[in-house]
């Protein structure tokens, strides 16, 4: 068995997670390589989700019987758990919604529907990168279209980094918003996030990151950033679906309008106008997903036991050792950092003329999982000239031997395929 230094025990880790140890295809486990898609969830994610719903279930906020004041304070405390998570100065600047795609559309409207300074309008400017989710490109698109504003993005190198070297001219005195991935869904490329802050500050835009593939990785301190809103979602992060997270800095949600209209974001409503509560309550119109907010509060518990540097130094490891090996498989192109050096535990490629979903049928028949497609960031594949890549993406339970099986499955695709 390889070892390798830095690694978590992952034979204890894995105990979490019961789907780890399904078998599929005549009795072949389950090699689960597309983490970046979504992660697996330990029993202590299970066990809250089923404990809520067994014991708590009730809406929140608006009612005074025991069950209702326990759910309230069960939803709440998730809020606590995640600012504490990313160094939040108040909690009061988290916001639950259903998945980083809505964080991103809520801070898009919101900034189209702001009076000055805030304002995105046809004399102004809109920066994002080539390397982006759709999640982080069509809303700005959509804002686009319908304000006049200009979208600008910045370009890709060859090996898969952001080309900066025109940041002054993409980032102007008009420039509004720029909103970048932290680090890429596709590639796995870490981005300098410092250099277009930085830039950003001095001409007085706003600065939105996508860290729906950082949150679950690296430690976020959210402070340390220095940005304005910081998205991601629980679903990657041993978390339920359909709940996600907006940071935003707490003048900026106070001055900015809401995106939803509905119950519980409101102060008073008359027939002719209505005043709205504070945030966070002010962008989460309607009830909550409360259950899904109780299981990402036990996934934060759950990554804040094994330790987030403890995690993103595993991580680094079985990045260096999955380079490596796949390096060594004849006609396989990584696209994107071909090196461990400021990159995630994503790696995208091709094998050849075969066609990735070619790829990852016959992975999956000998129980190995992995993406296949433009993962939702089709303009790198134009970019780079291919339709399509395979996609390997490891998380805190991943190991050595998995990426192992992922080269012996390579090498069975190749001679089946000729």
């Amino acid at each position: 068995m390889t070892k390798l230094p830095g690694l978590l025990d992952t034979e204890a880790i894995r105990k979490d997670f019961p789907i780890l140890d399904r078998q599929i295809h005549d009795g072949k486990k389950v090699v689960y390589l597309d983490n970046a898609a979504t992660s697996q969830k330990p029993r202590q994610v299970l066990d809250a989700l089923n404990g809520y719903y067994e014991r708590y279930n009730a809406n929140v906020h608006r009612g005074v019987h025991v069950l209702a004041e326990e759910a309230t304070a069960l939803y709440e405390g998730a809020r606590d758990k995640v600012a504490a998570f990313i160094n939040a100065p108040s909690r009061d600047e988290v916001i639950f919604t259903k998945n980083a795609s809505e964080s991103l559309n809520l801070v898009a409207n919101m900034l189209g529907w702001a009076d000055e300074p805030y304002r995105v309008d046809q004399d102004t400017e809109i920066v994002i990168t080539e390397m982006e989710h759709h999640s982080n490109i069509v809303p700005w698109q959509l804002l686009s279209q319908r304000t006049g504003a200009k979208l600008k993005w910045f370009g890709l190198t060859d090996d898969g980094r952001l080309d900066l070297d025109t940041i002054d001219e993409v980032i102007t005195d008009r420039t509004k918003i720029v909103s970048f991935t932290l680090v890429s869904n596709l590639m796995g490329t870490v981005n300098p996030v410092e250099a277009i802050i930085r830039r950003a500050q001095e001409v007085g835009a706003l600065v939105c990151i996508d860290a729906s593939q950082a949150a679950p990785h690296m430690p976020l301190d959210v402070q340390a950033l220095q940005a304005d809103f910081v998205a991601f979602t629980g679903h990657k992060m041993c978390g339920p679906t359909g709940i996600g997270v907006l940071w935003g800095r707490q003048e900026l949600l106070e001055d900015l309008p809401p995106f939803l209209g509905g119950g519980e974001m409101i102060e008073t409503v008359s027939m002719h106008s209505s005043t709205y509560a504070p945030a966070p309550h002010k962008f989460e119109a309607g009830t909550p997903p409360i259950a899904q907010a109780v299981g990402l509060g036990a996934a934060v518990d759950y990554l804040t036991s094994i330790g987030m540097e403890n995690i993103a130094a595993h991580e680094h490891a079985m990045t260096e050792y999955a380079v490596r090996r796949l390096l060594e498989v004849p006609d396989l192109r990584i696209i994107g950092p071909s090196t461990a050096e400021d990159r995630g535990a994503t790696i995208s490629f091709t094998l050849g003329d075969i066609h990735p979903h070619d790829v990852g049928q016959v992975l999956d028949e000998q129980g190995i999982a992995v993406r296949v497609g433009h993962h939702c960031a089709r303009p790198v594949c134009l970019r780079y000239g291919i339709p399509a890549t395979t996609r390997a993406s490891f998380y805190l339970y991943s190991t050595p031997a998995e990426v192992d099986a992922l080269v012996e499955g390579l090498e069975h695709v190749r001679n089946f395929f000729g």
